[in-house]
């Protein structure tokens, strides 16, 4: 899988949770909206996170996914609060923020997912 750069925005649901699980590879689902303050507010730091771990082994695929009431792959994840950041590798969860506070919480999280240095 390529390395994509982050989403410019949360875009509307494109997979489903059969293929989340079945996604090789480092995958960050950022679920959240445009509108949502909380969500602009985290932006600059999952992006300073990703890009300071943009050295290490394997590459993260971060997709910006619009979530709310009725969409399934945010349901799926149990996402109540935005921004809700899952990180899975090879579809299986290994670590999970909400509202992340710095650029350092995501850091934590993306060793936790990709613990190798490169």
């Amino acid at each position: 899988m390529d390395t994509d750069p982050p989403s410019p925005e949360y875009q509307p649901e494109t997979l489903t949770r059969a293929q989340v699980d079945a996604t090789p590879g480092v995958l960050l689902l950022d679920f959240g909206t445009g509108w949502c303050g909380h969500c602009r507010a985290a932006r600059p730091i999952v992006e300073a996170a990703l890009r300071a771990h943009a050295s290490a082994a394997s590459p993260v695929r971060h997709m910006r996914v619009e979530d709310g009431s009725g969409r399934l792959l945010g349901r799926s994840y149990g996402v109540t609060l935005w921004p809700t950041l899952v990180f899975l590798r090879d579809g299986v969860e290994c670590a999970r923020l909400v509202r992340p506070g710095s650029a350092e919480d995501v850091a934590v999280a993306l060793r936790a997912v990709d613990p190798s240095p490169a």
